[in-house]
C-alpha cells in the first residue's frame, strides 16, 4: 500500500499536527487518504460510530482527511492508569489492564496482528495512508518490541519524514543521533527531515540546514514556523506547555487539572471562545474566584478524587458551590460530584467505597464493563429543546440516591435521557456523562450566557455553528502554513 510515515526525534515534536496537515493537503489534491497510528498511548480518546474507542488525534486526522474515523486508524490504544499500568483498547474495545512489563509479553503478537489486519482493511478503501509514529523510533531498549514506528514503516515501505522540534534546542544533535541509532534498512526509508516550531529569522538557519544535509545525505524538506493555533493535545504534558494567548476575558473558567485528566479536548471550544479565559488549575493551587469550575474526566476517578480531598481542593470546590458558584462535572468529574463511589471489583485499583463531594444526589459503582457510544439527545437546561451530540466513555454507572435531606424535584435531568446528567434547580451544579458537550455551539453559548447573566454581561448570540466549523478553520490554517513550508513532492508516491 502507498504510505507516508511521520516519525519524530522526540515526543511532542509535532507528529500529530504534521500528520493532520498532510492529510488535509493531500485530500485537497484529490487523494483518498486516511490516517494511521498502530499504537497510541493517550488519555484523550474518541468514540467512533460503531462504538469503538480510538485516540482523539486520529479522529482529528480523519476529519482533516475528510473521512469518518474508524478503529482501523488506531487499532491499539493504551490508556495509562497509574502504577505503571494501562488499560488496553484493542480494535476499539477494552480487553484488559496490564503492566508495562507484561504488556509486550501478552500483547505484542496479537497487537502486531491487529495492526496488519487494520492496514489491510484500510488498503481496500484508501489510496494513501499517512502514518504517525510515537515518541522516538530510536529508543534502543525498546526497538525490538516497538509496534508503532519503523516496524510499520518497513512493513509498508513508507516514505518517511523525520520531524524535530527546534524550539526545544539541540535539534541537530537530535536528528543526527536518531539517524545513527536506526538500522541501515530503517534509515534508508527516511526521505526527508522536517524542522518544526521554528521562530526567528529563516536565513540564520540556512548554514545549519546545509551542514545537516551534507552530514546526513538526507534533504531538509521543510521548516515549519511556530504555529499559534491550538491543536488538540494528546496528553496532559501538553497542558503544562500550553500558554493562553489571552491575559483576561469577560468570563474566567477554571478546569481542575487532575493527575489523570482525560478527554480535556472537551474544552478546546471554550478556549476558542473570545470572551472566555480558560485556566487549568492544579489541585495544589488556590482555586480563586472563577465564574465556573469544571471537574473533567479522569482515567482513575477514585484516585483523583482522593487527591482533591488530600490537597484541600475538594473542600475549596464545596465552599465555592455553597457560595453560589457554578460547578460542572464531566464523566469522572460527574461521578466525583456524587455522594459515594464504589469499586467493588477493584477495576481502578484497590476495591472499596469512597465518599464523593456530595454536590449531587448520586452514587456510582465502577464496573469492568465499559460504555462507549455516540449519543444524540435534546437538552432540558439551560435551554429547552437544543439538540446536543457527544459521546460516552465510562466504566461507572450512576443512579439517583433518595435520602431525607434531598427534597423532591431539587434536581432535574439535563437531557431527555436522564441517565446522561443532572442539574440542580438553581442551575449552579451540573453533571454529565457526555463528552464533546461544548462542541455544540448553541448549548455552549446558552451555558455561557447563564454565567454572563450572573456578571451582568450582555448575552452572546446562540445561533452559532458547532465547534467542528471552527476546527475546520484551524485545520485549513494549519494545512496552508505547512503546505507553504514543506516540499511533499520528494516523498509522494507516483
Amino acid at each position: 500500500m502507498k504510505a507516508i510515515m511521520v516519525v519524530g526525534t522526540t515526543s511532542h515534536a509535532g507528529k500529530s499536527l504534521l500528520s493532520a496537515a498532510i492529510c488535509r493537503i493531500l485530500a485537497r489534491r484529490g487523494w483518498r487518504v486516511a490516517p494511521f497510528k498502530g499504537q497510541n498511548m493517550a488519555l484523550n480518546s474518541y468514540v467512533t460510530t460503531t462504538g469503538g474507542e480510538i485516540g482523539y488525534a486520529q479522529a482529528v486526522q480523519a476529519w482533516a482527511a475528510g473521512v469518518t474515523p474508524t478503529v482501523d486508524m488506531n487499532p491499539i490504544l493504551l490508556k495509562p492508569q497509574g502504577n505503571m499500568t494501562s488499560q488496553v483498547i484493542l480494535k476499539g474495545k477494552a480487553v484488559g489492564r496490564v503492566s508495562a512489563t507484561d504488556y509486550y509479553e501478552q500483547y505484542f503478537e496479537v497487537g502486531w496482528q491487529a495492526i496488519t489486519e487494520s492496514l489491510q482493511h484500510l488498503a481496500a478503501d484508501f489510496d494513501l495512508l499517512v502514518c504517525e509514529g510515537a515518541g522516538s523510533p530510536a529508543e534502543i531498549n525498546l526497538k525490538h518490541r516497538d509496534l508503532t514506528n519503523m516496524r510499520v514503516a518497513k512493513h509498508l515501505n513508507a516514505s518517511t519524514l523525520l520531524v524535530v522540534d527546534i524550539d526545544r534546542g539541540g535539534a541537530f544533535a537530535h536528528v543526527v543521533g536518531t539517524l545513527e541509532l536506526l538500522e541501515p534498512e530503517e534509515r534508508a526509508l527516511i526521505r526527508g527531515i522536517v524542522i518544526n516550531k521554528f521562530r526567528g529569522q529563516r536565513s540564520l538557519l540556512d548554514s545549519g540546514i546545509q551542514w545537516l544535509e551534507e552530514r546526513t545525505g538526507i534533504p531538509v524538506l521543510g521548516v515549519i514556523p511556530w504555529i499559534e493555533e491550538v491543536f488538540p493535545a494528546e496528553d496532559s504534558l501538553d497542558l503544562l506547555e500550553r500558554k493562553s494567548h489571552k491575559e483576561q476575558g469577560e468570563l474566567e473558567i477554571a478546569v481542575i487539572r487532575l493527575p489523570r485528566i482525560s478527554n480535556f479536548t472537551d474544552f478546546d471550544p471554550l478556549e476558542a471562545e473570545p470572551s472566555v479565559l480558560l485556566k487549568y488549575v492544579s489541585p495544589k493551587q488556590e482555586l480563586g474566584h472563577p465564574d465556573a469550575v469544571i471537574i473533567p474526566g479522569s482515567k482513575t476517578t477514585i484516585a483523583d478524587l482522593l487527591i482533591l480531598q488530600r490537597t484541600g481542593m475538594a473542600e475549596a470546590i464545596q465552599q465555592y458551590a455553597a457560595a453560589g458558584g457554578t460547578v460542572l462535572g464531566i464523566c469522572g468529574g460527574f461521578q466525583m460530584l456524587g455522594k459515594f463511589l464504589a469499586d467493588p471489583e477493584g477495576v481502578e485499583g484497590e476495591a472499596g467505597r469512597f465518599k464523593g463531594l456530595s454536590l449531587l444526589p448520586i452514587q456510582t459503582v465502577i464496573t469492568g464493563q465499559k460504555i462507549a457510544r455516540q449519543r444524540q439527545v435534546v437538552s432540558n437546561f439551560p435551554q429547552v429543546g437544543l439538540p446536543v451530540a457527544g459521546y460516552e466513555i465510562h466504566q461507572g454507572r450512576s443512579r439517583l440516591v433518595e435520602s431525607p435531606d434531598t427534597a423532591p424535584n431539587t434536581y432535574q435531568a439535563l437531557f431527555d435521557d436522564s441517565s446522561l446528567g443532572l442539574v440542580d434547580n438553581y442551575q449552579s451544579v451540573w453533571g454529565t456523562y457526555l463528552h464533546g458537550i461544548f462542541d455544540n455551539g448553541a448549548w455552549r453559548r446558552a451555558w455561557l450566557n447563564r454565567l454572563r447573566q450572573q456578571r451582568g454581561l450582555k448575552s452572546l448570540p446562540t445561533g452559532v455553528s458547532n465547534y467542528r466549523k471552527q476546527r475546520e478553520m484551524v485545520l485549513n490554517t494549519l494545512a496552508a502554513i505547512v503546505e507553504a513550508n514543506l516540499d511533499l513532492t520528494k516523498i509522494l508516491p507516483s
